[in-house]
């Protein structure tokens, strides 16, 4: 039982640093990793922090706040049509087909390889290869 305390212990003593990064705004992967890796700990021990930072690292935020903020702004500028979405627009969570994705263009200032779509009036961000929802802009 010690060994486990003291592995689960080291585990989030290691993910300090990428914590620290992560507190910075400077990547919400970073952000993902940490959070994960700690509730990770929580539910699994080390095992369970080793997972959900690898978990937390894939679905975390991919844009910072000022490119969150130029996606919006474009968003907004585009005026594409809200969809009325009934279920839970959830991180991780696949939208149906009938969504249409579009493209963020380079002028926007933002690399990104994923789409947008606006649902329930929210700027979503969506990976196309899965249109698994990576994003909520707010």
């Amino acid at each position: 039982m010690n060994k486990a305390i003291l592995a689960a212990t080291l585990s989030l003593a290691m993910l300090a640093p990428a914590a620290a990064f992560a507190q910075s705004g400077q990547s919400g992967a970073a952000a993902g990793a940490a959070t994960g890796a700690v509730g990770g700990a929580i539910v699994g021990g080390p095992i369970g922090a080793a997972v959900g930072g690898v978990t937390g690292a894939i679905v975390g935020g991919t844009l910072s706040q000022q490119e969150s903020t130029r996606v919006h702004q474009y968003v907004v500028e585009q005026r594409r049509p809200s969809v009325s979405y009934q279920e839970r627009v959830v991180v991780g969570e696949p939208l149906p087909q009938t969504v249409e994705l579009y493209s963020v263009p380079a002028d926007v200032g933002v690399k990104t390889q994923y789409r947008y779509s606006v649902i329930n009036n929210r700027t979503v961000l969506v990976d196309p290869s899965t249109r698994r929802v990576v994003q909520v802009i707010e």
